[in-house]
């Protein structure tokens, strides 16, 4: 199990597209500052909380409805000593119809508990996709940083 990457997943009475719209909006439930398009293929973003964390993704998927793939070009997480431990990871969205509601699949693939970062880490997903971006989708608000 050691080699398990983070993962967690909801569901919601929402559709798959109004769940792939707020996954891509990703201003509206990651805390942090964000610079550049978080809504297309071959897009690339920045997200940082300075002194702590700054990442670099490409968008390497996107499949209206169904899936989000962000690719970590760069990473500088400042609390570890290996603090590039995110680099070469993937962020992946997996959205699944289920009878008349949808399920979010949330996997940082490469993510895993040997990494120093990721107790802090995962617990840092868990608040942002199960707290921040569920409210986001559930009331189309945007949501203020959880710390």
């Amino acid at each position: 199990m050691s080699n398990q990457s983070y993962s967690t997943s909801f569901t919601v009475d929402k559709s798959p597209d109004e769940v792939f719209k707020a996954v891509n909006n990703a201003r509206g439930w990651w805390s942090g500052e964000i610079t550049g398009e978080t809504d297309r293929v071959g897009a690339e973003f920045a997200y940082r909380v300075p002194n702590v964390h700054f990442s670099r993704q490409k968008i390497t998927e996107l499949i209206p409805g169904k899936k989000i793939v962000w690719h970590v070009l760069d990473a500088d997480i400042s609390f570890i000593k290996n603090t590039g431990e995110w680099k070469d990871t993937d962020i992946v969205f997996d959205i699944v119809r289920k009878g008349n509601k949808t399920e979010l699949c949330f996997t940082h693939m490469g993510l895993v508990p040997a990494f120093e970062c990721y107790k802090d880490c995962s617990n840092g997903w868990s608040l942002l996709v199960n707290g921040n971006l569920r409210k986001l989708i559930m009331t189309g608000e945007l949501q203020p940083s959880p710390w």
